[in-house]
């Protein structure tokens, strides 16, 4: 498989073979998820945590309006105690679905041990975001008792934008390595670029891709100060200038057609939307479960179960907001550019190298696909604008 990819074979097949099995590992994975929660909670094992951290922390058991005073210590180790717990239970699926599949179609080289080390990280980094979240949600529901869906949704959403400012200096770096981009001709090229689109960026950069996988990525990242370009070694190598710089054209039009104020907005409605229904169905559903107060860490799954089922409800609706704002981002592009063959045999290229499906079934679209499929990208682009 590894040559005919190299040697530009039609990928089909493959492709969508690669596919199916991704959509289905991560259906599997997501019903995997609300399985697991649902049983930790009616078995009562949930509680059972909770009474016991409580017995064994050494703050004084006092209950004020629900919480104790030890909450601060109890909240971490329940975390960090389910985090392990439910890594080593998904560890199948997830081992094969980031580690075996990729390997199985060619599409990574990496090996087993940092793969290992990726996920280590990952799962630091994991806990250390779940637990500004979890102590903030607590900490807000013990202060502000008839407004805390607000506070806490407007904490979430200025910590997402935290986020995305400090991911290019502080995540990044930690699983690649981090470099000036050292084609000159091209860095000059992509700064152009940025120039003619109003778009402002620190610079551009690249990153080792080619030791995780063998896809081709680059993204316009980060916020304010720390906005850049960023180059897979995988992309800046196999691709033309002309490919590189539609591709990025395209990034900088969801900035330059504030694409990514809109998400926010987005994402925003769905973490108001969501805190709220917690806040009004709340009460019903804990008594399901044997429990009487959102207070208690023992119902923290519960807030968890909705959030996913939310999500399996609401990625429909996103997915289609995004692949719209995706597609006027690639008219944008090709009407700065002008570079429609570059476009053409730029998506041709990606659907090979990552093995995408270039035309998904109408219900695959619908529910996993954020993109346009690539062959509604290139009959977009082959149309006149």
């Amino acid at each position: 498989m590894k040559n005919k990819i190299s040697n530009g074979v039609d990928m089909a097949e493959p492709a969508k073979r690669y596919s199916s099995l991704k959509y289905t590992l991560s259906i599997l994975d997501t019903f995997y998820q609300v399985i697991l929660l649902l049983l930790f909670l009616g078995s009562g094992l949930s509680k059972i945590l909770a009474v016991g951290l409580l017995k064994f922390t050494p703050a004084p058991k006092i209950l004020v309006r629900g919480f104790t005073p030890n909450y601060y210590f109890i909240v971490p180790l329940y975390i960090l105690i389910v985090s392990i717990v439910y890594y080593l239970l998904d560890f199948p699926i997830n081992f094969y679905h980031s580690y075996i599949l990729e390997h199985r179609f060619h599409l990574s080289e990496q090996k087993i041990k940092d793969w290992f080390k990726d996920q280590i990280k990952a799962g630091i980094i994991f806990y250390i975001i779940a637990l500004i979240l979890i102590a903030a949600f607590y900490y807000i529901l013990k202060h502000f008792i008839h407004s805390w869906w607000i506070a806490i949704s407007l904490f979430w959403i200025f910590f997402s934008l935290i986020l995305a400012k400090l991911t290019p200096v502080v995540i990044i770096p930690l699983f690649f390595k981090y470099k000036r981009l050292s084609d000159e001709n091209l860095r000059e090229r992509i700064m152009n670029l940025a120039n003619k689109m109003k778009v402002r960026i620190l610079d551009c950069f690249e990153i080792d891709l080619s030791k995780k996988t063998l896809k081709a990525n680059a993204a316009f990242v980060g916020w304010g100060a720390t906005r850049r370009v960023i180059l897979s070694d995988t992309l800046k190598d196999k691709y033309s200038y002309d490919e590189i710089e539609v591709i990025l054209a395209h990034e900088f039009s969801h900035y330059r057609l504030k694409h990514l104020l809109k998400l926010i907005l987005v994402n925003s409605s769905v973490i108001i939307m969501s805190f709220y229904l917690i806040f009004r169905t709340s009460s019903s559903t804990l008594s399901l479960f044997g429990l009487s107060s959102l207070s208690d860490i023992a119902a923290l799954p519960l807030v968890l179960i909705y959030f996913v089922l939310l999500g399996i409800i609401m990625q429909p609706f996103e997915n289609y907001i995004s692949r719209r704002l995706e597609r006027n981002a690639d008219i944008e592009a090709l009407k700065i550019t002008g570079l429609k063959d570059a476009f053409i045999s730029m998506m041709g290229k990606l659907s090979v190298q990552n093995l995408a499906d270039r035309n998904p079934h109408p219900i695959i679209k619908f529910f996993f696909f954020d993109h346009p499929p690539i062959d509604e990208r290139i009959a977009l682009a082959r149309r006149p604008l």
